[in-house]
């Protein structure tokens, strides 16, 4: 079966189908910078996320899905509810693969169906189904009821009723417990009346070498163990699973950022975990790492959705004041199965709770109150109550309703919450958060502490110095540290651009620079190189820099007060801050090293 042209775009108003030729359109692989191309021609600035005519766009691309070390991952792409800028968040998982056995590399969606509904994408085919019946319904019961009408091994991208609420960092869930959790794209699904997107079919992904391919899946296979992080995201619990002494202070965020001293919570250990695994292997076709691993309590209501990011437990764990892992784990679930981003819940709650403690929000929840939790999070997820509206929101929105004294402690940039890595520690991650153009993320770019020549992962060295990061102390915030963290930027970038999973991938896992390049090489056919690879990430960012500005969002590129004015308190990394004369010549270095 031959592959529908790309993209097909679908207009839920009118229900049409129509498909556009640019396979020989070049630079875009079929992901994020079409997607961000779409947005830019088929849509007018200063249109409202929510407006019909707002694009949504869905990829595998030439690469995601493809059944290979790193290529489990999807994009989905529209202008975020949450910042205003683009909100590009992706999936890892079965969902690529799902996409390309449908026999689509990529799906646009405009218009507003007047019903709740959902899209079939079907051996090529694309048709709009009724989704009535599935109003209210979790991620898990929406994609129990579509595979019983498409079958078992259909994939499904749903939300629940955040999405359906408009609840402004919904996210979208796909395959029961992996999701594409950032900027809102869950409530752009809901804006549209759309609950689900289902693929069925049997078609296999397009490689043009197989026995390269083969060859590099042998690679992994053989280097995994001995590569630190990559054994680390396979071994049990995983890199998601938090265990052992807790961090030390100032690592991650503890009560909103507010606390960089000794604490006295608890980091859960190896044994807790006993009971709690649902799936520890094979989430990603083809890839042997098994990063993504599924863990809830046994007495959650709904167990399936419990796919366990690394940010979650910071995020809904010691950023609430929280360190009972039942208590965040079943959160997490829920949240994945109500379609909420554990991050921006988390940040936001952790807000609320902050103003709370400072008589900003009466009666607002407290620090520490984990028995709380489970009902907050049913209250944002169905905006219950003024609270519930208040946080679905997002903590920036949230503290201009409070007034000016409650916009200190809103931990945003661009309006969507900080992920729970302290930059007052890792500067970098500072620089990535604020500058990178479509809003703060994890996963932007690397730890500054790998590469710190006394803690850092010295057998990557070599390959980060090959991109222009070489080793330095990992609190240095100076101008090559702007430059180091724009070229690492670059390369997470165009790996973001061809939907290759960064947990994979250079400078730190077993995916070099050379094996990214022979991998793209046996899946497209032709020679790549990493000037090509870097050159597509340097045109993502330039794309979406573009689309801010051509939205009157350029800039915005502050990070919140207090990681300029309250330093680590104690421990190894006491007195870090990030001083703001030299966080404004990193950033002009950063500037200038990508031509902005």
């Amino acid at each position: 079966m031959s592959y529908c042209a790309v993209p097909t775009i679908v207009d839920l108003t009118s229900g049409t189908v129509e498909r556009e030729h640019r396979d020989d359109e070049p630079g875009h692989y079929d992901g994020t910078i079409l997607g961000l191309r779409l947005m830019t021609e088929r849509t007018p600035p200063g249109l409202d996320p929510y407006d019909p005519r707002a694009l949504l766009f869905v990829a595998a691309g030439r690469l995601g899905g493809v059944r290979a070390p790193g290529l489990a991952k999807a994009v989905f792409l529209a202008k975020s509810p949450l910042t205003g800028v683009a909100g590009e968040s992706h999936a890892l998982g079965p969902f690529a693969a799902g996409m390309r056995a449908a026999g689509v590399r990529a799906l646009a969606v405009t218009g507003r169906a007047a019903r709740l509904s959902y899209l079939l994408v079907e051996n090529g085919e694309v048709s709009v189904r009724d989704a009535e019946e599935l109003r209210g319904l979790g991620t898990a019961a929406t994609t129990d009821a579509l595979r019983a009408r498409h079958g078992r091994d259909a994939s499904v991208a749903a939300i629940g009723p955040a999405g359906e609420n408009l609840v402004r960092y919904a996210s979208v869930v796909t395959d029961l417990a992996h999701p594409a959790a950032r900027y809102g794209i869950g409530a752009v699904f809901g804006a549209k009346n759309l609950k689900a997107l289902v693929c069925a079919g049997d078609a296999e992904a397009a490689v043009a070498d197989p026995g390269a391919l083969a060859d590099v899946a042998a690679f992994y296979r053989d280097v995994l163990p001995g590569n630190r992080l990559a054994a680390w995201q396979h071994g049990e619990p995983g890199f998601a699973g938090w265990t052992g002494e807790p961090p030390a202070p100032g690592y991650v965020a503890v009560r909103n950022f507010s606390v960089t001293a000794a604490t006295g919570l608890r980091a859960p250990q190896e044994g807790d975990y006993a009971g709690r695994a649902l799936t520890l292997r094979g989430a990603c076709p083809g890839c042997p790492n098994d990063c993504l691993k599924v863990y809830a309590p046994p007495s959650a209501p709904e167990r399936r959705p419990g796919g366990l990011g690394q940010e979650a437990f910071p995020s809904l764990g010691w950023n609430l004041g929280i360190d009972d892992l039942d208590t965040v784990l079943a959160a997490n679930a829920r949240c994945n199965d109500l379609g909420l981003d554990p991050v921006s819940l988390g940040g936001t709650l952790a807000f609320a709770m902050e103003c709370a403690g400072r008589g900003l929000l009466p009666g607002g929840p407290a620090f520490g109150a984990a028995a709380a939790l489970p009902g907050l999070v049913a209250d944002v997820a169905h905006r219950t109550g003024e609270l519930g509206d208040l946080l679905a929101d997002g903590a920036a929105r949230a503290a201009a309703a409070l007034g000016p004294e409650a916009a200190r402690y809103a931990m945003t940039v661009k309006g969507a919450e900080l992920p729970c890595f302290d930059p007052r520690v890792q500067p970098g991650l500072g620089l990535g958060y604020a500058l990178a153009p479509g809003g703060p993320r994890y996963d932007a770019l690397e730890h500054d502490l790998d590469f710190d020549p006394v803690e850092g992962l010295t057998y990557c060295f070599p390959e980060a110095a090959r991109i222009g990061a070489e080793p330095a102390p990992a609190g240095r915030l100076d101008a090559e540290r702007g430059a180091r963290t724009a070229r690492l930027l670059r390369l997470w970038s165009a790996l973001d651009a061809l939907n290759v999973c960064l947990f994979a991938s250079s400078p730190t896992r077993p995916l070099t620079l050379d094996r990214l390049t022979g991998l793209a090489a046996a899946v497209l056919g032709r020679e790549f190189t990493v000037a090509e690879l870097l050159a597509a990430g340097q045109e993502r960012l330039d794309a979406m820099r573009a689309y801010a500005a051509r939205e009157g969002l350029a800039g915005r590129e502050e990070l919140p007060a207090r990681l300029h004015e309250e330093p680590v308190a104690e421990g190894p990394y006491k007195g870090a801050v990030l001083g703001r004369e030299a966080f404004a010549e990193a950033r002009a270095a950063f500037h200038a090293e990508l031509g902005w």
